[in-house]
């Protein structure tokens, strides 16, 4: 059992929770992901590390309530416990060494790219981080973000907060006056197929994480398939970082959605038991 030792509520779908893991803890890189399971009729979700803390053996897991499970999970407090927690899953990022770098994080992605910023400012790299949000009301990790960076800006689609417009919007502004040797893109599929398109013509070595259908973590199941450079990898065991410029990114977003029908009944049907 996996106890809940702190619960932040980020806005009003995202939630940051910390479990007591310190095996876990002890191990885990930046880029590595674990995959839960709320109790033994559960299912097996997985989630990056948002966070992590060896010494106190702890790690930090963020996710979005938008599915069965995930509005299950957010439902829970300080002090209950999740039955399993199985990571470090995946490959570290290999950062190679960059001088100067660009974090870009969309949305929830942003929990993904915070301990990726946060590595790489640690290592000494001039770092620059972006984030995108739909409005005001849903930024997160601003702070974290700030700190984690050399200079932060932070866009929004309705101009309620930062810039108006998009994280791309910035990131062509910034390589078209600066040079840059690493892009990091995590959030939306659409959002990191735009800026691997943006960094392709500067030749920029782009990254992005991928977070598909995933059952096992193993890759013996095969659910988190995606195609990088014509061939078929594995995203649990592979990735989950690609080269942004290999990625079947329109092949990604078809799978994603193949069990969209099945979600959306399961949480129905939890909301008729529970009404």
């Amino acid at each position: 059992m996996f106890v809940i030792l702190d619960k932040k509520v980020l806005n009003e779908q995202v939630t940051w929770l910390t479990l007591d893991a310190p095996f876990i803890a002890r191990k885990v890189q930046p880029g590595q992901f674990v995959i839960i399971r709320i109790d033994e009729k559960g299912e097996r979700i997985p989630l990056t590390v948002a966070d992590f803390n060896a010494e106190k053996g702890t790690v930090s897991i963020v996710f979005q309530a938008v599915g069965f499970t995930t509005k299950k999970l957010a439902a829970m407090s300080v002090g209950d416990s999740i039955l399993d927690c199985v990571g470090p899953l995946g490959c570290p990022t290999n950062f190679a060494s960059p001088k100067k770098a660009i974090v870009i994080g969309g949305g929830v992605g942003c929990a993904i790219a915070y301990p990726q910023a946060k590595a790489l400012k640690n290592m000494g790299v001039e770092t620059t981080v972006i984030t995108g949000f739909r409005n005001r009301d849903i930024v997160i990790l601003e702070q974290e973000m700030r700190n984690a960076s050399d200079s932060y800006y932070v866009t929004t689609d309705d101009g309620s907060y930062g810039e108006k417009g998009f994280v791309t919007d910035v990131l062509k502004r910034l390589i078209a006056a600066e040079k840059y040797d690493l892009v990091i893109a995590i959030g939306p599929v659409p959002m990191m197929k735009f800026v691997a398109e943006t960094t392709r013509t500067y030749g920029i070595r782009t990254i992005v994480s991928l977070n598909p259908i995933m059952i096992d973590g193993t890759g013996m199941c095969g659910g988190c398939r995606v195609i990088v450079d014509g061939q078929t990898k594995f995203a649990c065991v592979d990735g989950p970082d690609f080269d942004g410029h290999k990625v079947d990114f329109d092949s990604l977003m078809r799978r994603n959605g193949l069990y969209r029908n099945e979600e959306d009944h399961a949480c129905r049907m939890e909301g008729a038991v529970n009404g």
